[in-house]
């Protein structure tokens, strides 16, 4: 019909995040945009992190405060979240990007002993939908779209971001790092996103002219996640014996795995070994 599809809802509920981008940051080259696109799985995080719930308990009180679908699939295996990321991306960066192009991993594995673990080394885990501009080892510059828990320092902002709340980074050349925060669901925060489409929409036909289209397309290239070089924090029970720790570091160094930080806590029936890697916020 020649006119611009209006879902500024579709995305992080109530916070504007879907025309800024596009419209306020067109002057700008978005490098990298990052956030917390589901309320479900983050209040889920969130309650493991701060009471030491397992996940499965915490997601029950996620479904019966209504965060959580009957069919929980969407949210926890980090879909919702995913194609969430695909329309950040697909309007940061000025190509279409669908599910195919995400890479997609979601929250049922992490434990409580991965969330303790986690707060030892002064971090919070997020499922974060990622989306930046690399280069890969080839050459070759395109995107990387990505959902899948990560580690983030608690200094991070977006460490901050607690219950069902959502929140989007972005990072671009000139403006630098911004942050949109709010609801990101619930029927009163939507309805006022949806509405605000419908005034913007309004108020372009009154003035008698057709509503803004989209830009040009740049179809730059989506990359898979093995293009992707990122940091890991990976947690080990071994036995306590001396040597352990020398042996682990001879097996990561044989294939190219360098160790930034070691952390090891002896409990009274094992003990453990956790390697946290100085993960960024992207990783």
């Amino acid at each position: 019909a020649g006119v611009r599809l209006a879902y500024e809802a579709a995305v992080a509920g109530v916070i504007p995040i879907l025309r800024p981008i596009p419209e306020s940051l067109s002057g700008d080259r978005v490098t990298r945009v990052l956030g917390i696109v589901n309320g479900t799985t983050n209040y889920i995080l969130d309650q493991m992190d701060s009471t030491g719930a397992q996940f499965a308990d915490a997601h029950k009180a996620a479904q019966e405060l209504g965060y959580a679908e009957a069919d929980p699939a969407a949210d926890v295996e980090g879909l919702d979240a995913a194609a969430k990321g695909a329309i950040l991306a697909s309007l940061s960066f000025h190509t279409d990007f669908n599910l195919d192009d995400v890479y997609c991993e979601g929250i049922t594995k992490v434990t409580a002993d991965d969330i303790a673990a986690a707060k030892d080394a002064s971090m919070v885990i997020k499922l974060l939908a990622i989306a930046e501009k690399l280069i890969a080892e080839d050459g070759t510059e395109g995107i990387s779209v990505r959902v899948h828990p990560t580690l983030l320092p608690r200094t991070h902002p977006l460490a901050a971001v607690h219950g069902a709340f959502n929140a989007v980074f972005v990072e671009a050349d000139n403006a630098g790092q911004l942050m949109f925060y709010g609801q990101g669901a619930g029927g009163a925060p939507t309805a006022s996103a949806v509405l605000g489409d419908v005034v913007s929409a309004a108020r372009a036909l009154v003035a008698g002219g057709p509503w803004r289209l989209e830009a040009t397309k740049a179809q730059v290239p989506a990359l898979p996640l093995s293009a992707v070089t990122t940091s890991y924090c990976i947690g080990l029970d071994v036995a306590d014996q001396p040597g352990v720790l020398a042996r682990i570091a001879q097996i990561f160094a044989a294939h190219g795995v360098s160790i930034e930080t070691m952390r090891q806590t002896i409990h009274t029936e094992h003990a453990d070994s956790a390697l946290p890697a100085g993960d960024k916020p992207a990783a």
